[in-house]
Order: C-alpha cells, then structure tokens, then sequence
C-alpha cells in the first residue's frame, strides 16, 4: 500500500514539476525533488525513468552532482519567469499589492537562479 501512495505522489510531484517550467510562480526544482524522494523510496524503475528522462534528467543530475548551470539556461530560465509575470501584469487586473508581491518573489527567484551553482557544497 505504501509502496503504491509513494508512486502516485512521485507522479503528482513530477506532474507538478512539469506544470512549473512554464509558469513562473511554481517552482520546478522542490517537486522534482520531492518525485526523486518518493520514487527512491517506491519504485527503482520510476527512478530511473525520472533521471533518464529527456526532460528532466539532466537537470537532476547536474543539481545532485551541484554542476553549474550554464549561461545560456539561467538567462531563458529568467527571461520565461519575467515574461510570465509581464503578461500576467498586462492581461489580469490586479491589485497593486499583489503586483508588489509578484515583482518580489519575481526578484527573489531570479537570485535564486542567477546563484545556482556558484556554492560548491562541501563533504
């Protein structure tokens, strides 16, 4: 029973992962993360489906082996996440605070990409 509950949550995380590449305010990483967890811990083909997998694998290996992102990827990265907060500001009415709050966590997560890999972790 177990077994299949860490399977279908490894699924909906993935699901969740996958979701989050385009939209700027779901984050991609802590549910691939947590997919990898349950997978692990469930189902070994699930897990290797994951980090052979053409979209996803990469990444996950090169943030587990704490590789450097290249340039080229954290400048898409940060282009897709400030041209979905764009659209979002020019087609939905929104309320200034919340237009406060999106530019934030805008500026918070465009740090947080420009910073991945630059701290190797230490054994």
């Amino acid at each position: 029973m177990k077994k299949y509950l860490f399977i279908s949550l490894g699924v909906f995380f993935v699901i969740l992962g996958a979701i989050g590449i385009p939209l700027p305010v779901l984050p991609t990483t802590p549910f691939l993360l947590l997919a990898t967890y349950f997978f692990v811990r469930s189902s070994p083909k699930m897990y290797d489906w994951l980090l052979n997998n053409k979209v996803f694998g990469q990444y996950l290996i090169n943030f587990y082996e704490n590789r450097p992102i290249p340039i080229r990827e954290k400048l898409i990265s940060i282009g897709f996440l400030w041209l979905g907060l764009g659209s979002t500001f020019y087609f939905a009415s929104l309320q200034t605070w919340l237009i406060l709050l999106l530019i934030f966590i805008g500026i918070c997560v465009t740090i947080h990409i420009s910073t991945l890999g630059m701290w190797k972790r230490k054994n």
